[in-house]
């Protein structure tokens, strides 16, 4: 699909952007900076906890997440140790400038449930003891797999307050979970959805996918309907991608980029209606809410705003003017290897790998988070933070998108920027299409690894 007469060419699927800047625009920090000065002055009452857990039962097709396959040798054991450690460092590094308080906590990876029961408890305790966040005060989010959403784990989770439990399903047809390179029987994602319903944990999200190999609008509303037979309070609806590295990326397709565009185009507006048609909420491009069901923490779960703690080796952190993290990878072997230097690393009081967000990107990440929001963003909001207006700062990004047929509201100086629904559903262009000349530039000069 192009839209040549305002200049874009534009394939409606880019790159997902769940995070500004991405991680491979990231280059290593002058001088490694204290981490105290960086959240020194920062606002600290309301802050954002993610921990990471880079470890998977097996790795899908089309993952690009830094991640790896088991845990051999003590492994996990060893990076909980780090990650002690490393909240420590964090911990004091936050200083006592101001109150530290956290409003949400989310543990992600990989797969945080791949982890044991007691070593689940162990990371809540990380989390309480050595952070202070009171994780059955706020809301508290997990991602899960079908394989490893065992009672034990769940139970751990629903005693020390999870609120959400995110479990990627990605297809109930199992010919479509293999072509994905996610083999699992569908009477194992049952019982796994029945053990979470069981233990009441307020929020139940399912990941699906489209545009896999062989997936037809018969067989996508199959999932549909299997996952909504659950009555999930959230459901992602992912557009498939075939990124470098990974296991599909090597492998042949029959469809050109054209006709797979297309494919998936046409199964987002066939699963996005039929959600719409059953009592569901357009979010994002990619999540729905069930009516009445109240959000738990940030929508996306996306980990995207100033005053996030990142504790692990595939985490970010993210202050007012920093972003910084460890360094990135898909390839397994150096995975590993990132993995293996993060377990040894006795020092955590420095930040190694990042980037520094100046006014200008700061009003590009606001305007690139709020437009990707269905809700759209209130014109006021972004005056009041940056003493300025986003149709003199975007001017042509604005303009462009309007001609599209993406955007309603640009014309207006009143009001708000709302994503038309061609417009939520191209979020994947239009997302790049904000990125700033100096991010692109970090982006292309990145070396995969």
């Amino acid at each position: 699909m192009t839209a040549t007469a305002t200049g874009l060419h534009v394939r409606p699927y880019q790159s997902y952007v769940y995070a500004y800047p991405h991680k491979t625009a990231y280059a290593p920090l002058p001088g490694r900076p204290a981490l105290r000065d960086l959240w020194r002055g920062e606002d600290k009452s309301a802050l954002s906890l993610y921990l990471h857990i880079p470890f998977c039962e097996v790795r899908c097709g089309f993952c690009n997440l830094f991640t790896r396959i088991g845990a051999p040798d003590g492994l996990s054991g060893r990076y909980l140790d780090a990650l002690d450690r490393q909240a420590a460092a964090v911990r004091e590094a936050l200083g006592d400038d101001g109150p530290v308080r956290f409003a949400n906590a989310a543990f992600g990876g990989g797969t945080p449930t791949f982890l044991t029961a007691d070593e689940l408890t162990r990371l809540c305790d990380i989390a309480e003891r050595r952070m202070g966040a009171d994780l059955r005060a706020v809301p508290l989010s997990v991602e899960t797999s079908p394989a490893t959403a065992t009672a034990d784990r769940i139970a751990v989770l629903a005693e020390r307050g999870a609120t959400r439990l995110s479990i990627g399903v990605q297809s109930f047809v199992e010919a479509e979970a293999r072509a994905a390179v996610r083999p699992q029987r569908r009477a194992d994602v049952e019982a796994a959805l029945g053990r979470i319903r069981e233990a009441r944990i307020p929020v139940l999200n399912i990941d699906l996918i489209y545009g896999i190999d062989g997936q037809t609008p018969a067989t996508w509303r199959t999932s549909l309907d299997a996952a909504l037979a659950w009555e999930p309070e959230e459901l992602y609806l992912y557009p498939l991608y075939k990124r470098p590295l990974t296991g599909l990326a090597r492998r042949r397709t029959a469809h050109t980029d054209t006709e797979w565009d297309e494919q998936r185009l046409d199964l987002y507006r066939k699963g996005r209606d039929h959600l719409l048609a059953r009592g569901y909420e357009q979010v994002s491009m990619r999540m729905f809410r069930r009516a009445g069901t109240a959000p738990q923490g940030p929508d996306d779960h996306a980990c995207q705003t100033d005053g996030m703690i990142g504790l692990g080796c595939g985490a970010r952190s993210y202050t007012s003017t920093h972003h910084y993290s460890f360094d990135y990878a898909v390839d397994m072997g150096r995975i590993k290897r990132i993995i293996d230097d993060y377990t040894a690393t006795a020092d955590f009081g420095r930040a190694l790998l990042g980037r520094y967000v100046d006014e200008g990107e700061a009003r590009r990440r606001h305007l690139l988070q709020s437009l990707l929001q269905a809700g759209g963003m209130p014109l006021a909001d972004y005056r009041e933070r940056f003493g300025t207006d986003p149709h003199k700062d975007f001017p042509a990004e604005l303009a462009a998108f309007t001609a599209c047929g993406w955007l309603e509201g640009a014309g207006t100086q009143s009001g708000e920027l709302r994503l038309t629904p061609e417009g939520l559903a191209h979020s994947d262009a239009l997302g790049p299409a904000l990125f700033s000349p100096a991010v692109r530039a970090a982006m292309a000069a990145y070396d995969p690894k």
